[in-house]
């Protein structure tokens, strides 16, 4: 959006060039809660919620697929994850462009916000794992795949999403530094041993994907 704003464009217009490019894509952040009164406390600088929905049905139509996530535990409520669902949900009726949805506990340790005293120390486990099941229930069979952050929620949360709704469990990555810069203790890599094991413990079988969810050909 904002690169379609400085250049005088519509979305549209700004995806489709972005297309002729070579751009497949996108990735569905951004998204936090899907609620303005919850984004007017935690964003008031991003996009709103129709905006967002936008932007994402506008790469639908040009057939760019694009992730979802939500942001979740600081000053939101259950009703607003509700919601936040339900959007997403109308969106994917409409296109059914969105590959894949990834719920992002929120980190509360570094973060300004919980620092100033405005929002809660993130959901709790409990909390975290009921979000991947429900959202199994909600959104299956029009999204159909759940991804579990273990950056987010560590490798035995992972774990326990996996048995909880969750039917990816991210990738390898290296050095992330968002998350840990909020004051979480995972992020830098994962070795695919490592998450091979973990899946295979949850009697679940590991396979590597591509972006589209197609088995990856080296």
């Amino acid at each position: 959006m904002h690169g379609a704003e400085t250049l005088g464009l519509e979305v549209p217009q700004f995806l489709a060039r972005l297309q002729k490019e070579g751009l497949k894509t996108l990735p569905g952040t951004a998204a936090e809660i899907l609620s303005d009164d919850i984004r007017d406390i935690i964003c008031p600088d991003k996009l709103n919620t129709r905006q967002w929905m936008d932007v994402v049905e506008a790469a639908h139509k040009l057939g760019m697929p694009t992730t979802s996530t939500i942001m979740f535990g600081h000053v939101d409520q259950y009703r607003h994850w509700g919601i936040h669902l339900l959007n997403l949900l109308n969106v994917q009726s409409r296109t059914g462009g969105i590959s894949e949805f990834v719920p992002l506990p929120f980190v509360a340790d570094e973060a300004p916000m919980y620092r100033r005293g405005q929002s809660r120390r993130g959901p709790t486990l409990r909390e975290a794992v009921l979000m991947h099941a429900v959202s199994r229930l909600v959104l299956s069979p029009q999204i159909l795949n759940i991804q579990t952050s273990w950056v987010k929620m560590g490798l035995e949360g992972a774990k326990l999403c996996l048995r909880s709704g969750a039917n990816d469990i991210g990738g390898t990555l290296m050095n992330e530094s968002i998350t840990r810069a909020a004051g979480a203790q995972h992020g830098q890599e994962m070795t695919p041993e490592t998450l091979e094991a973990a899946i295979t413990a949850c009697n679940r079988r590991p396979f590597q994907r591509n972006t589209y969810y197609k088995l990856a050909v080296a």
